[in-house]
């Protein structure tokens, strides 16, 4: 029998954290896995330990199991038959979740917006995570009840790139959550030719164009449909930036689902730019996908 992946959330000693662990609690509770929490146990640098009431490797790891226990009650306490297990990994945050990520089955993280401007700034460990996970990553704002479903699964769909892993992360999140899917996808509409009939001739290209996605997105997730017959289907098809779309409607979803589209080597330094664009401005807890093309 395989070993059970966990979902893995990232944690510390904020206050905001309670409601972090409890929307990855009952993601776990939600998939029947187990529940990790890790920690971070970041190492001096070359000058050594800062100069504090306690100091040294022992001191650190009291500081941590403290913070791990703590949320390992919190855990517990809103779902007492959920197994949970603390983690005190060695490394930078960012750096240690990712290498995480290989056995994990969800990483959940904080978004940590700071600042004047919350809905644009993104904690630099949750993109680094988000950009180079192995797993999926579901990044959550403060205040997000998880065990209230508030609407829909949103799913961006990609029909230019064959990625059926994101299309699969959504069904099966709408099946768990009992919601609705929302598949989204953006056509870009040609610029207009000066002549008589241009515009005409555009309006029908662009009624073709539509069918012909419409056709092609029930193609790819007729499978799925059928793996999840009591997940209800809406499918999108617009003329529209996807990334401002999916922001619409990321306000009155319980998830919104993006793909990293399977970059690799340099070109997975960055997200692409939907995905990074909604981790910054989304008002629901998004999932980001990682893919790979398919041939």
């Amino acid at each position: 029998m395989a070993d059970v992946t966990p979902v893995v959330v990232g944690v510390d000693d904020a206050d905001d954290q309670d409601a972090l662990v409890r929307y990855a609690a009952h993601q776990a509770r939600m998939t029947g896995v187990p529940l990790h929490l890790a920690h971070a146990l970041v190492l001096p640098g070359p000058f050594g330990w800062d100069k504090e009431e306690e100091a040294g490797p022992k001191a650190l790891v009291r500081r941590a199991s403290t913070v791990v226990n703590r949320w390992e009650a919190v855990a517990r306490s809103a779902f007492p038959d959920l197994t949970v297990k603390g983690e005190l990994p060695f490394g930078d945050p960012a750096s240690t979740l990712v290498e995480r990520s290989a056995e994990a089955s969800l990483l959940v993280l904080g978004h940590r917006g700071k600042g004047g401007f919350p809905r644009l700034a993104l904690g630099s460990v949750s993109l680094q995570v988000a950009t180079h996970s192995r797993c999926p990553v579901l990044v959550i704002r403060p205040g997000i009840d998880g065990a209230r479903p508030r609407g829909p699964v949103v799913v961006g769909a990609d029909l230019v790139h064959r990625t059926p892993q994101v299309l699969t992360f959504a069904f099966a999140e709408a099946d768990r959550r009992s919601a609705h899917l929302r598949v989204v996808h953006a056509l870009h509409r040609p610029a207009l030719l000066p002549g008589p009939g241009s515009v005409s001739s555009a309006q029908r290209e662009g009624r073709d164009t539509e069918d012909e996605a419409r056709s092609l997105l029930e193609e790819r997730i007729s499978e799925l449909r059928a793996r999840h017959p009591q997940v209800p289907v809406e499918l999108h098809i617009e003329w529209v930036r996807p990334a401002t779309r999916l922001t619409e409607w990321s306000e009155e979803a319980d998830l919104l689902v993006v793909g990293t589209r399977g970059r690799t080597g340099l070109r997975r330094l960055f997200l692409g730019s939907v995905s990074g664009e909604v981790l910054h401005t989304a008002g629901c807890p998004v999932a980001v996908v990682p893919t790979q093309d398919e041939q």
